[in-house]
């Protein structure tokens, strides 16, 4: 007689009286949750209105419905071929039912991870309500996709709302039509619910009426304290930014020091998070004297300042410092995202103006031409920009949770609806990660700057054309003549590596080009002690795609700093001793990160 395996810890009995009453707790910290949305509203602090983005959902899909509608045998064939799919489903769904073996009429991608749960294929009810979302989701897609006559905006546009929608509306986001959410409801005779929807609540508040989803544990994650804890000084500081010089860690370093423009429209410290991970320390230990802007958070009343403001303000500013502290007239320059391209046009209009202040210039996931622009495109186009000009004028700023929410829809399923179903369903708040607790540390935007931007380069593409005007000056990135390292990252959605490559071309002096694995955050921050990812090199700059590019591209494993470190000291390798924080024309102020940084939107 075979011994039978005893679980020494069985599962807890199912207790109705216990569920009965976390049900009720639930509820009541729903309603709290909705008092939480609702308080503002009543004092006059909100004023809901439907957002622009409503308006752009229903123009579009109507584009695609007129196409589909406008022809009966088209409509008809659109609708069988739906029709056919469920019945294929209900066949299949019948075989099993009977003990027949049946193939699925549809499966989840491979890299799917709503769906990994083995309840979804070996319970015949979630497999068929998984299949029926699946085959929904495709003829959606398709009818985008089959949709004649679409311009390329309002394809993409009509796929980006499609990808929401159906996001939104997977069967993983419900309680009843979720295996492992429902299991663990019952399993904790609902404890999970109350858990969750205690989150909700805090995260409404948080939010100031908006849901504002928490991706990172706070605990032990402050900027100054756990983060952002590289040794320096802010030895100045305008309306517009604060400047930090850091303590040197060798006892000599590179004569030319090093200038870092990060985006304003996230904060500095993704270049300094924990200290194993920071970008900014591990150039201090290479020797490198580095200054960091660190941008304001603005208000309302900076609301007015521009792109001028922004390069005077910033870079040029920051520049004038650097050289009365160090005595050196030229320094290397790097520039992130959106900080890459205001630094591009800093180069170029020093350029006009026969200024010679940089001796290299660094792109990280920069673009500086936006015609293979990423997929924040769906958002751009003029009725877009002027409804949130409108808004922007009215606030004075954009604010930071907007922008935030416009990058995590690009990755719903990663950067929302998993939280949703982790936090409020499972019950289960999120562990601490310092990039997603400086994902969710989001900034303002000037309103006049960041409607420059977006109608300069977004939307007209003037820098690379040669069309845009910066301080009464018409920039040409072709007589920026300093040695480029262009550095892209493989899978960015933000500034895409074709878009990078394809604007490589326009400066006039010697590009190298990289490409770096992972995407536009963590194929920048790859710390070489990690062993994460890879990078590609290739001497042929004359590539005119990605494709072409990557045929005779070499790839090498790890981090790219350390290629970058070699290429900087190629360019100039003279080393001096240390220098001392700041001078008496420019004394330490407060010590690093500054007080800038840890403004909250």
């Amino acid at each position: 007689m075979s011994e039978v395996a005893v679980d020494p810890k069985p599962a807890k009995a199912f207790d109705p009286e216990a569920f009965a009453l976390n049900i009720a707790k639930a509820m009541e910290s729903s309603g709290q949750a909705l008092a939480a949305y609702l308080k503002p509203r009543e004092n006059g602090e909100a004023r809901d209105k439907p957002p622009n983005e409503i308006n752009e959902l229903i123009k579009t899909f109507s584009t695609v419905a007129n196409y589909w509608l406008s022809d009966e045998k088209r409509s008809t064939e659109l609708q069988m071929k739906l029709g056919k799919a469920y019945l294929d489903l209900w066949g299949s769904a019948m075989r099993r039912m009977v003990g027949e073996e049946a193939e699925p009429a549809i499966s989840p991608l491979p890299r799917d991870r709503r769906f990994t749960d083995p309840e979804w294929k070996s319970n015949q009810f979630f497999d068929f309500v998984m299949q029926t979302y699946l085959l929904t989701t495709q003829w959606a897609n398709d009818l985008v996709h089959n949709a004649e006559g679409l311009d390329a905006h309002t394809r993409k546009k009509a796929e980006f709302y499609v990808q929401q929608i159906t996001n939104a509306m997977a069967p993983s986001n419900f309680v009843l039509t979720n295996p492992e959410v429902l299991r663990e409801t019952v399993a904790s005779n609902g404890s999970n619910l109350v858990r969750g929807m205690g989150m909700l609540a805090e995260d409404i508040e948080a939010g100031h009426g908006s849901l504002r989803i928490r991706q990172s544990d706070p605990a032990n994650l402050e900027v100054g304290v756990n983060m952002a804890t590289t040794a320096g000084k802010v030895i100045f500081q305008n309306e517009v930014m604060q400047l930090i010089q850091y303590q040197p860690a060798t006892e000599n370093v590179l004569r030319t020091p090093l200038l870092i423009v990060p985006p304003w429209i996230n904060k500095f410290y993704i270049l300094d998070l924990k200290p194993e991970k920071s970008f900014i320390k591990w150039c201090v230990d290479q020797g490198v004297t580095v200054f960091v802007i660190s941008w304001v958070n603005p208000d309302k009343r900076l609301g007015g300042k521009t792109f001028d403001d922004y390069m005077k303000e910033g870079p040029l500013a920051a520049m004038d410092v650097i050289e009365q502290v160090t005595g050196e007239l030229t320094m290397h320059t790097i520039g992130y995202c959106v900080g890459g391209t205001l630094l591009a046009s800093t180069l170029a209009w020093l350029a006009e103006k026969r200024r010679v202040r940089a001796a290299s210039a660094t792109f990280l996931a920069a673009q500086v031409d936006f015609t293979h622009a990423g997929d924040l495109m769906v958002f751009v186009d003029e009725d877009q920009i002027s409804a949130l000009e409108k808004d922007m004028q009215a606030a004075g700023v954009l604010e930071g949770s907007k922008m935030a929410m416009a990058f995590n829809m690009l990755r719903s399923n990663d950067l929302i609806w998993s939280y949703v179903v982790s936090n409020y369903l499972k019950g289960k708040p999120p562990s601490a990660f310092d990039l997603l607790h400086w994902n969710s540390d989001a900034t303002r935007m000037p309103a006049a700057n960041h409607s420059f931007y977006l109608r300069n380069c977004y939307l007209e593409n003037k820098l690379s054309t040669g069309k845009m005007v910066l301080d009464n000056t018409r920039l040409d990135l072709s007589k920026v003549k300093v040695p480029v390292y262009n550095l892209a990252t493989r899978e960015d959605h933000i500034a895409p590596a074709e878009s990078v490559l394809y604007g490589s071309q326009f400066f006039g002096g010697p590009v190298k080009y990289v490409l770096s694995g992972s995407g536009h955050i963590a194929g920048v921050v790859n710390p070489p002690a990690s062993g994460k990812y890879q990078y590609w090199t290739n001497d042929n700059t004359h590539a005119t795609t990605l494709t072409d590019w990557m045929k005779t591209a070499q790839e090498h494993a790890g981090s790219w700093w350390p290629n970058w470190r070699e290429w900087l000291s190629g360019i100039d390798g003279e080393q001096v001793p240390a220098r001392t924080v700041g001078t008496e024309a420019h004394p330490a102020l407060e010590d690093a990160p500054g007080s800038y940084v840890r403004v909250r939107a």
